[in-house]
């Protein structure tokens, strides 16, 4: 599985941007997928993740409310938009795919990583 991240970019606190996460590979449609991210001097952290069929979502607490993780397994693509965004939102932010079953929000639990896109919010 190969994946990859866009839409990444600056804008204010309050504003919005939307990323993607193309993948490719036949079963993506059996992976459930999640965003992460990571912020300078800082581990990776988890921020949402999105089950198979998209019946299944969860984030964390800092984002809930803000953040909508979607996916579209017919154009093999997961998405997440982001709104009333924030300083501490700043980051390079990742999408993976977990081969597990349950939804895990440990990065260590996912298999496959995209390269990053950087999202930087102004104050």
């Amino acid at each position: 599985v190969q994946l990859q991240v866009s839409g990444g970019g600056l804008v204010q606190t309050g504003g919005s941007l939307r990323l993607s996460c193309a993948a490719s590979g036949r079963t993506f449609s059996s992976y459930n997928m999640g965003w992460f991210r990571q912020a300078p001097g800082k581990e990776r952290e988890f921020v949402s993740v999105i089950s198979w069929s998209g019946g299944s979502t969860d984030y964390a607490d800092s984002v809930k409310g803000r953040f909508t993780i979607s996916r579209d397994n017919a154009k093999n693509t997961v998405s997440l938009q982001m709104n009333s965004l924030k300083p501490e939102d700043t980051a390079v932010y990742y999408c993976a795919v977990s081969t597990r079953v349950v939804m895990f929000r440990t990065p260590r639990m996912y298999d496959y990583w995209g390269q990053g896109t950087l999202v930087t919010v102004s104050s």
